[in-house]
């Protein structure tokens, strides 16, 4: 694995472990998400209810994203949360 494969690894088992903080305390930062992400309806933060394939589907869906930059952008918000 080369060192940007290591260190995309990291990163995302760093965010995991910030998920997983979110999902267990979704009510609370669901105000967040939507803040950072006006298009996302509450009705689209009850289905997201904490899931992040759920949040990177609904980025996808209003803001016309292609998966991997929808994943990208939940990364750049959970490094500032």
């Amino acid at each position: 694995m080369t060192s940007t494969g290591v260190h995309s690894f990291q990163k995302r088992k760093d965010t995991d472990m910030n998920w997983n903080q979110i999902e267990g305390n979704w009510e609370q930062f669901k105000g967040k998400v939507q803040q950072h992400w006006g298009k996302l309806t509450n009705d689209d933060l009850d289905v997201v209810r904490g899931n992040r394939k759920e949040l990177a589907g609904k980025l996808q869906e209003r803001y016309g994203k292609a998966e991997e930059e929808a994943e990208r952008e939940i990364d750049d918000w959970l490094s500032r949360h």
